[in-house]
């Protein structure tokens, strides 16, 4: 079972037994990011002022979960996703995103682009898992939400050849990608 406080080594193998067929993995490479960034999307309809500086709930997502990546043990993997992760935040305050992309025309909502693209990015999701024949990682333990990120970007680090003391402690445990 995953758990919060494991280091990103034991998260990475615990998620990567959900993930070894390459379909559902490259899946992953486009569902993840469109469901984070579609988190950032509705959670900026929700902003306050601190101090003169407006936040919205989107920035302090990203604010809060950073640390908690940045302290798993490694470091590359962990600033890789806070950047990642605060890039696709940064995205979602865009006007382009404000504005969905063009979504808006279908449905007049501030809410309901940021809604498209999060069931599109799971749609994308449970299809890799069709391929994979297992359950999402997340069924098992909510932590899998917060490992998905990780996982993606810790996935394009291995495939340039880092993270390589990690991509066979993955191997060994969970099994090679097929």
């Amino acid at each position: 079972m995953i758990s919060l406080f494991r280091s990103a080594s034991e998260l990475m193998v615990q998620y990567a037994h959900y993930h070894r067929d390459r379909r559902n993995i490259v899946t992953h490479l486009v569902g993840i990011p469109l469901i984070v960034l579609s988190i950032g999307m509705l959670l900026s309809l929700v902003s306050f002022d601190i101090a003169g500086h407006t936040l919205t709930l989107a920035g302090l997502l990203w604010i809060l979960s950073t640390p908690w990546y940045l302290t798993r043990g490694n470091l590359l993997l962990g600033l890789a996703t806070s950047l990642v992760n605060g890039a696709l935040i940064a995205l979602a305050h865009t006007p382009d995103a404000a504005t969905g992309w063009g979504l808006n025309a279908i449905y007049d909502a501030a809410w309901f682009p940021g809604l498209a693209v999060f069931v599109i990015g799971w749609i994308i999701q449970f299809v890799g898992h069709i391929f994979e024949g297992r359950k999402p990682a997340f069924v098992d333990d909510v932590v899998g939400l917060l490992v998905g990120p990780m996982f993606v970007v810790g996935e394009v680090l291995m495939m340039a050849g880092m993270l390589r003391g990690m991509h066979s402690l993955i191997e060994a445990q969970a099994g090679a990608t097929r």
